[in-house]
């Protein structure tokens, strides 16, 4: 997936992430979210077809990005999700407006959200 450029001046604590339409992801026992990436294109069907890459990648999140990744339902901003990450991780998450904000930034840049 081609990496986008993102703008980390903007008010981030103000924005709205959801997850785009046709996402495919899981959550295992632990919670814990393996997103599911279809890699499309031509460069990706040459790459498939002489260096056997694979057809899906899989991305696995870990504790917090997964904890948030399900938090994420198109209502609440940046803030609204610190504080249920702040309940449930504590001093844990800190610094943690800034690692939300770049953690969010991240998702955006690569397509897996997009921010209203």
């Amino acid at each position: 997936m081609k990496k986008k450029q993102t703008n980390l001046g903007e008010n981030y604590l103000q924005k709205i992430p959801s997850i785009p339409e046709g996402l495919s992801f899981t959550a295992d026992e632990q919670g814990i979210v393996t997103l599911m990436i279809e890699n499309k294109g031509v460069m990706n069907r040459i790459a498939q077809k002489l260096f056997h890459k694979p057809k899906i990648s899989y991305i696995h999140l870990d504790e917090f990005g997964s904890f948030v990744w399900k938090a994420i339902d198109g209502k609440k901003d940046l803030l609204s999700l610190g504080e249920t990450v702040k309940e449930q991780f504590g001093e844990k998450a800190e610094p943690l407006y800034p690692r939300l904000a770049k953690y969010i930034s991240i998702l955006e840049s690569y397509g897996f959200v997009t921010l209203l």
